[in-house]
């Protein structure tokens, strides 16, 4: 359309694009080309123009976002993505190649983020659904992939001229979908949110006719572009519409995105369904199948596939041929999908599960500048990255840290140090190398785009990542209410986040925290953690001499107040209490005090002997006694005898048994007056006593590994375990190999 001014006429065109769409991207490209603007407008935030240039660098690597977060509030914050194959980006890049003036014309961030709502939910809405039901097609994404991502040069879709000249005319296809929008919009009452967006839009075009600009293109969503196009009409009304409306102070930067945060999958507003397949068709427009069924081969071959160049040639034939019988000139998605599913996999949904998420979804991960404007904390992040050779990556990576080179120590200590801040870009993994140091930990590692929120949310505790965790950990340690089991553990994260100067005032913390704690166990709950604790400070030359104290005074209120706390309890509260006395026996014998650990086999002996008490805690005590060595076999033999006797209930005895064998049965093994006791006891069980006391012996006895069940089973049949066979000699030459050997390996002389 042509728009009068005091200058002279401005001509503008308004292409109504789909977001993130290869075909409309490719169009617009050449239309643009053809047209020439000196100005170009696109959907985006119209406070966002002082960071567009960054958009140019040789460093910035799609698919980005522009993120804006409220400066008083970082967590409040909103995302507008671009990948390689959005038509928004090309623009943005074809304006700079071309010295075109560029700028965003939407609603700026400041308003957006008052309105609290997504900025990229309203681009879709009802209207282009109707519109790809008006086509023959079950929803928007099928008519679009269809009519605009595959049509690309074919001179039968929309041609002009003459049949020797004709050519593929791109302001015809944008005209038609502007036309098929306003037709769809009539009698449609738009929403307040894209009704101010869209006045600010014309808004903007106003004030760039008014500068003087001549040729003006507007990119912005299918949706929108009836409304900017015909005459703009009186400012008035829009200047009304957009008054007093509500702001926030932002800051606005680039960010790091990914094909899978495009997808629909993610939750996104204008998510596509197949991001990876949308940028294989922008960046591959020649032999497009082809090319899209060899890189399927290779993802299956990494999973020891077998599949061949054959396959991928019939793999192609097919997906060519069906969308010849469906009328098509290529073929889309949905052929592929059914050629890839029939001969790639086989017709196991699973692999196509594989393909649709590392393919058709995709893994890609972008870059930004190293001049990107960011917070200091996460300026400081991407330093120790780059130090540790720590790559940002959108699919997960396992990693193995081997604690005694210093360099993983170092990543140990700032993928802790991200924790503390909430900033999961690490999370404890079990490790697939079996090992039972204490030197080694294992990480999964996955970054995913929101996580720059939580570095911009982070940056309020510090610059650095030390700083910054150092200072949230002392916040949390001091909020009122904080129980001593939180305080243990923020004590026991900031060791392993090498976290020294918090470590005063954690464990001053602590013995604040334990001295108002009068339950018990609470008491014993925090007790394993903080024999770890001094442990581990002694391992890494922490100074903890301050925490021995407060360890050795919860000991004492543990062992006071544990008689008492043992008593008038329901069965889940002694199961709890149970797994306490367990934790706490293993970190006594961890710490290696044999004054400390006699005071508790002493309080484990006096509730031994109670009967008052669940049968489930005697039973436990006993076995542990027995275990520490108080016990020996007689008096064990006799309180097991006493606990199966007349004077004992079915469900007691059951409990006494659970108590007693749970975690192990290599005790009966090994002690058959103790199988006999038990085996009398079970075969003198009627069919109800049985029944009743079956679901806690199945508990019990399940829990012993497969090898003690099998001993077991022998046992009670009266079959020997067989001996090894002695060896008619020794091979004394191979062992003095064997003993040179390991004498190289362990440095000494053999």
């Amino acid at each position: 359309m042509t728009v009068p001014s005091s200058n002279g006429p401005a001509e503008i065109r308004v292409f109504g694009i789909r977001h993130h769409g290869p075909g409309s991207a490719r169009a617009l490209l050449r239309a643009l080309s053809a047209f020439e603007p000196d100005t170009v407008l696109i959907e985006g935030p119209a406070d966002a123009d002082p960071v567009l240039a960054l958009a140019t660098g040789e460093d910035m690597t799609p698919p980005v976002a522009l993120m804006a977060y409220a400066r008083d509030e970082p967590g409040r914050a909103a995302f507008w993505p671009f990948a390689a194959f959005s038509p928004e980006w090309q623009a943005l890049r074809w304006a700079y190649l071309h010295d075109a003036d560029v700028r965003f014309c939407d609603l700026p961030a400041a308003i957006t983020l008052a309105d609290d709502r997504d900025p990229e939910a309203a681009g879709r809405g009802d209207l282009l659904g109707e519109l790809a039901r008006s086509g023959g097609y079950d929803d928007f994404e099928q008519w679009w992939d269809a009519v605009v991502e595959h049509c690309r040069d074919t001179e039968d879709v929309r041609t002009t001229g003459t049949d020797e000249t004709a050519v593929f005319d791109e302001t015809a296809l944008f005209d038609e979908i502007t036309e098929a929008m306003r037709v769809l919009r009539e009698g449609v009452e738009l929403d307040a949110y894209t009704a101010r967006r869209e006045a600010h839009m014309r808004q903007v075009l106003r004030a760039t006719v008014k500068a003087g600009a001549r040729a003006i293109v507007v990119v912005c969503g299918a949706m929108h572009a009836p409304a900017l196009t015909g005459k703009l009409g009186p400012a008035a009304p829009d200047a009304r519409l957009l008054r007093g409306l509500p702001k926030v102070k932002t800051n606005l930067t680039w960010v790091p995105w990914s094909h899978s945060r495009l997808s629909l999958r993610s939750g996104y507003g204008a998510g596509i369904t197949s991001p990876g397949w949308y940028h294989h068709l922008f960046t591959e427009p020649a032999d497009t199948t082809a090319r899209w069924f060899t890189r399927v081969a290779r993802v299956l071959r990494k999973e020891d596939l077998p599949v061949s160049s054959a396959h991928v040639i019939e793999a192609t034939r097919l997906a060519d041929t069906l969308a010849a019988l469906r009328g098509r000139g290529a073929a889309g998605l949905e052929e592929v999908t059914e050629a890839t599913r029939a001969v790639l996999c086989d017709g196991d949904d699973v692999l196509l599960d594989l393909v649709m998420r590392r393919l058709v979804v995709g893994e890609a991960l972008g870059a930004v500048p190293e001049e990107t404007p960011t917070v200091p904390l996460d300026a400081d992040l991407q330093r120790q990255a780059k130090s540790l050779r720590i790559k940002r990556a959108a699919t997960a990576k396992s990693v193995d840290l081997d604690l005694r080179r210093d360099i993983d120590v170092r990543r140990s200590h700032l993928l802790h140090r991200l924790m503390l801040l909430d900033i999961d870009w690490g999370t404890p993994a079990e490790s697939a190398v079996r090992s039972t140091g204490t030197f080694r930990e294992s990480w999964t590692l996955v970054w995913r785009p929101e996580l720059s929120v939580a570095v911009v949310e982070a940056a309020r505790w510090g610059t650095t990542v030390e700083a910054a965790a150092h200072a949230t950990v002392l916040d949390r340690a001091r909020r009122p209410g904080t129980s001593l089991g939180e305080v243990t553990e923020l004590l026991e994260r900031a060791l392993l986040a090498d976290l020294r100067r918090a470590v005063p005032a954690l464990v001053t913390a602590v013995d604040a925290a334990a001295a108002l704690d009068h339950d018990v166990l609470h008491l014993m709950t925090a007790l394993p953690t903080l024999v770890r604790t001094v442990r581990y400070g002694d391992v890494r030359g922490t100074d903890l001499s301050s925490l021995v104290h407060v360890v050795d005074a919860l000991l004492a209120r543990t062992c006071a107040g544990l008689p008492a706390a043992v008593t008038g309890l329901d069965r889940d509260a002694a199961d709890t209490l149970r797994t306490a006395i367990d934790e706490v026996h293993v970190a006594l014998a961890v710490r290696e005090d044999p004054e400390a650990t006699g005071r508790w086999l002493d309080v484990l002996a006096a509730v031994s002997e109670r009967e008052d008490v669940d049968g489930l805690l005697t039973g436990r005590t006993t076995r542990l006694l027995r275990d520490a060595g108080r016990l020996d076999e007689p008096h064990t033999a006799l309180r097991v005898a006493r606990a199966l006797s007349v004077g004992s209930t079915v469900t007691a005895k059951a409990r006494w048994i659970e108590g007693f064998l749970g975690g192990g049965g290599l005790l009966l093994v090994h002690d058959r007056s103790l199988l006999r006791l038990v085996d009398d006891w079970l075969r003198g069980l009627g069919d109800e006593d049985f029944l009743d006391v079956l679901p806690v012996l199945r508990r019990t006895f399940g829990s012993f590994a497969f090898g003690e069940r099998r001993l077991l089973g022998r046992a009670v049949r009266g079959e020997r375990t067989p001996a090894p066979r002695a060896e008619s000699g020794l091979a004394v030459d191979r062992g003095r190999l064997a003993v040179a050997a390991t004498a190289r390996i362990l440095g000494v002389t053999a």
